[in-house]
């Protein structure tokens, strides 16, 4: 999705998903370890080729209820 300002194209991101190295990232460790999540079903992720994506909604409330 994109819009027009001011003679520009602006992309428009409305993600609704995290990459594992996103997650990665976000918990401070290493892909391969977010990796080991994936199977855990903590929560919401699915495998588009050899692609993987979390649910931003069901990862955040997860961490959330870490309450760390």
């Amino acid at each position: 999705m994109s819009e027009i300002k001011n003679g520009t194209k602006e992309e428009i991101l409305a993600c609704r998903t995290y990459r594992v190295k996103d997650i990665a990232h976000i918990l401070g460790i290493s892909t391969n370890a977010a990796y080991n999540f994936i199977p855990e079903n903590l929560f919401k992720s699915v495998r588009i080729g050899n692609a993987i994506r979390i649910s931003k909604q069901s990862f955040d409330k997860w961490l959330e209820s870490l309450d760390l």
